[in-house]
């Protein structure tokens, strides 16, 4: 049975740098308002993610954003996707994880991302030539914690409060989009949840699992779309799209070479951007009719906040969506 399993992503793009403090207050305010219309209006997940250093604004604190959804919702999945763990200090993390399993009774879902930029590692006085063996260390320290026993770091002998509510560890995935990220996956027993469908790499990680006597678990997008509903697309177009454009040459510019990204382009226009369809304005009937014509499990990636746009088009995008889910 094809299951429709819309997401609520939560980015905050074009937010939290503004000179309005009370304004960009009201945004992340909306976002938690909009969470909770999330969950109990048919939504599957609230999504959100990590970058720093950023132009126009990003989110950079996940997992508090995480634990403000999860007091608001009871529900919906909450998905850190990707958290960049490298960037943070193992037993720290390993802690608030602990913590937010227990305030979502594991709701929380946290998808381990590496990290691309330099300029984060900067940011976060972190090494980037080390971030493969940081990302191993932390994966490892983790998972110890979350044991429930004592275990050594460091030369000592420590254990973390709380422990988690999931047995026998929170949600966590491994992210990336190389042969080291499936290995890594592979390797610790985790599910392998790559950006976009790669069947080599999908491959791959089954061959490992299978060596290494390991249970794989694959968490795969395939109908995967950035839409926004409006009740008239070329409007919306003229009036939001350079919202859209701004996210997207703003994400776009971090692209690297061999690295696929499905919403990356090269878009200078709203013209180029609508071209490409990587994000999609709708009319209700028009998502309505993609979501009953869907003969795969369907996820549409709804993303109100765009690049910083109005708050009034936002929620007019979330009642419109909340309407469609209603009808199927």
């Amino acid at each position: 049975m094809v299951q429709i399993k819309p997401v609520l992503r939560l980015n905050m793009s074009g937010c939290g740098i503004g000179p309005d403090r009370a304004l960009e207050a009201d945004r992340y305010q909306a976002a938690l308002d909009m969470a909770e219309y999330a969950d109990n209006h048919g939504f599957a997940i609230v999504n959100v993610e990590e970058h720093h250093d950023v132009e126009i604004g990003w989110m950079g604190s996940p997992l508090t954003m995480a634990a403000a959804v999860a007091a608001r919702t009871k529900h919906v999945q909450i998905r850190g996707s990707a958290v960049l763990v490298t960037l943070y200090d193992p037993l720290r993390l390993a802690e608030d994880m602990a913590l937010l399993d227990v305030i979502s009774r594991g709701r929380f879902v946290l998808c381990a991302g590496q990290g691309y930029r330099p300029s984060e590692y900067h940011m976060m006085d972190r090494d980037f030539a080390a971030r493969g063996r940081t990302m191993d260390f932390v994966i490892e320290t983790l998972l110890k914690a979350w044991s429930g026993r004592p275990f050594e770091y460091r030369g000592q002998t420590v254990g973390i409060s709380p422990l988690p509510y999931t047995q026998p560890h929170p949600p966590l995935h491994i992210g990336g989009m190389s042969k080291v990220a499936v290995r890594r996956a592979a390797r610790f027993g985790l599910p392998f949840f790559p950006a976009q469908p790669n069947a080599e790499f999908e491959a791959l990680y089954l061959e490992e699992c299978e060596r290494l006597g390991k249970k794989g678990e694959i968490i795969i997008q395939r109908e995967m779309q950035l839409w926004f509903l409006a009740d008239d697309p070329d409007e919306a177009w003229g009036t939001l799209g350079p919202y859209f454009l701004k996210e997207s040459q703003q994400y776009s510019s971090w692209r690297r070479t061999g690295v696929e990204r499905s919403f990356s382009n090269t878009s200078q226009s709203v013209e180029e951007l609508r071209a490409t369809g990587v994000y999609d304005i709708l009319t209700p009937d028009e998502a309505s009719a993609r979501i009953k014509a869907a003969t795969a499990d369907y996820m549409p990636i709804i993303q109100p906040l765009t690049g910083g746009l109005p708050l009034d088009r936002a929620w007019r995008c979330m009642d419109l969506f909340g309407e469609v889910m209603g009808g199927v």
